[in-house]
């Protein structure tokens, strides 16, 4: 099972889940930990391969990585748990994952608050995948993930959470990475199928407003499904807002948690 922490406050408050995106750990939500469990019980996940999750070896991470596999992954803590329903948030890539689980699992999920939300590789992010797919055996995985990092957060005031999921991600097994990648390559035809249905689940995107390659797709997705979607852009910041404008998140999460 995957490493993961819990912050409990009481049986009939909420459960919170959050999922970190690839790179990354459940210590990227360091920023959000006290303001969420004054509210209610936190989950906090490393995914297979990342953080605490990456010296478990179970015949299960053995098996082709899948979406659907990795989000199974993140159900078998709730159901050890007994969790039987969960807000969910997630940055980046943490997003699909909570996406495949409301797809699979709808019934689990009471809403998603989606951070960073990936729903659509644009030509950039096309070309930065041609260009990983040509270098992953010739560089070292390190070298690749900086030059992402750099290419998603270009600006002087995202260097807090760029160095955030470099510094995670150098905790990585090399081959660790290189199933996430594959992975990630591999994920246009799910989003296409994501975008074209609108899950009937209460649904935030909270997208920073330099997110350049990411919150185009969004808008126009909340433009055209907005009954259960919700768009919140914030000012000044880039692609991964809990940790760039974390009291502006949390605020936000807190007051869509609350209005259930």
């Amino acid at each position: 099972m995957l490493n993961y922490k819990i912050h409990k406050i009481d049986d009939t408050k909420p459960w919170v889940t959050l999922v970190h995106g690839a790179g990354g750990s459940s210590a990227i939500w360091y920023k959000q930990i006290k303001a969420f469990s004054r509210h209610y019980n936190v989950l906090l996940i490393d995914l297979r391969g990342h953080g605490e999750s990456k010296n478990i070896i179970l015949k299960n991470f053995k098996k082709k990585y899948t979406f659907q596999a990795v989000s199974q992954d993140v159900i078998d803590v709730l159901d050890y748990e007994k969790i039987e329903k969960s807000h969910f948030a997630g940055v980046s890539l943490g997003t699909i994952i909570i996406r495949q689980i409301a797809e699979d699992h709808p019934h689990r999920v009471e809403s998603m608050i989606m951070c960073g939300a990936i729903m659509k590789l644009n030509i950039k992010s096309r070309v930065l995948m041609k260009i990983g797919i040509i270098f992953k055996s010739l560089l070292p995985y390190i070298v690749l993930y900086r030059f992402f990092a750099f290419i998603i957060l270009p600006k002087k005031n995202h260097k807090n959470s760029r160095n955030l999921f470099i510094r995670e991600a150098q905790k990585l097994y090399r081959k660790e990475f290189l199933r996430w990648f594959k992975l990630t390559a591999e994920i246009n035809p799910l989003l296409r199928l994501f975008r074209s249905i609108e899950i009937p689940i209460p649904t935030l995107y909270l997208m920073g407003e330099e997110d350049h390659i990411f919150l185009p797709t969004i808008k126009q997705l909340v433009k055209n499904n907005n009954v259960y979607s919700k768009l919140v852009v914030v000012q000044d910041c880039g692609h991964v807002v809990n940790v760039e404008k974390p009291k502006e998140f949390n605020s936000t999460v807190i007051k869509f948690i609350d209005s259930f």
